[in-house]
């Protein structure tokens, strides 16, 4: 089963291996920057609208410049909702998704000094502690949080391996051991977490596997 395990993982990190911040133009990396800009993906992407468009109104939230807390709360409301609807985010959620991007990113300013490595220090590297505070932010319930702690948990390996519910249903789909210990230590040894977590969202998401 072993090997069987290690090949479905290779095909999958093969086939299904990139990060959603990658799409989104994301170079993660453990600095406030790219750290905010994951943060606003996470929100899009907690939406239940298609993963695409969520990327792509990230893509377009970049692109104006919008890429540090400080950018974003200078945004006016209108230039928010604008970038949103050249992305196609759904217009049912735009206006209110434009809202809760400004006051994401004040909040971020005042508590964490626009640094989301603060938050995670604050909660001493503890991921119940980090989630707890990520949730505070407007639109990041826990699905939002789960996708942050996903994308960063090679940055942020105190979190690794990390598992949640979208990956353990992409585990079932193609057959891999499920429960939560069995797929942490495919995780951890893949040596890639975030990129095999990513791979399994993206199984679970499909209509195929």
């Amino acid at each position: 089963m072993a090997g069987k395990s290690e090949l479905i993982v290779r095909e999958l990190l093969d086939r299904h291996g990139r990060l959603y911040a990658e799409d989104a133009g994301i170079r993660l990396a453990d600095r406030p920057g790219p750290l905010y800009q994951l943060l606003v993906l996470a929100t899009l992407l907690s939406a239940p609208i298609p993963a695409d468009t969520a990327v792509a109104a990230a893509r377009e939230l970049f692109a104006a410049g919008y890429r540090t807390p400080k950018a974003m709360s200078e945004a006016s409301w209108q230039d928010r909702v604008d970038a949103l609807g050249r992305g196609h985010y759904y217009r049912r959620y735009d206006e209110r998704t434009a809202t809760m991007l400004g006051d994401g990113a004040d909040l971020l300013s005042s508590k964490w000094h626009g640094d989301l490595r603060k938050l995670r220090d604050e909660s001493g590297g503890d991921t119940r502690g980090i989630v707890s505070r990520l949730t505070g932010f407007p639109g990041m319930g826990p699905v939002g949080a789960s996708i942050f702690l996903r994308e960063i948990q090679e940055l942020w390996p105190a979190v690794a391996p990390y598992v949640d519910a979208k990956v353990t249903s992409g585990a079932n789909r193609v057959r891999l051991p499920a429960d939560r210990e069995s797929l942490a230590g495919l995780l951890a040894a893949s040596g890639q977490p975030a990129r095999l977590a990513a791979a399994l969202v993206r199984v679970s998401r499909s209509q195929r596997a």
